[in-house]
């Protein structure tokens, strides 16, 4: 694996997990602090680099984006469904 393909696989991991925090909080707290439409840009983005990375072969940026548009997905459902002072044990 080279330097380029290797960076671009701890990009990619470092920038999926990176919302994982974010989807606990909200199963803990609820997702008022999180805009729809901040929610729904992301996403946007998310999804118009998995096909970047599809007309590309990029298998970095295909799985990353595909898991991180998955994850914002999860986001988005927590954020419908567990309101404000709502509290889990996770």
């Amino acid at each position: 694996m080279g330097l380029v393909n290797y960076i671009g696989g701890v990009a990619a991991v470092c920038t999926t997990i990176a919302f994982v925090p974010q989807i606990l909080k909200i199963r803990r707290q609820g997702g008022q602090d999180l805009s729809y439409p901040m929610l729904i840009l992301y996403l946007t983005g998310i999804l118009l680099w998995l096909v970047y990375g599809l007309l590309l072969h990029a298998a970095a940026v295909i799985w990353a984006n595909a898991a991180t548009a998955l994850l914002v997905g999860v986001a988005l459902v927590l954020k419908a469904t567990h309101p404000a002072g709502k509290r889990e044990i996770v």
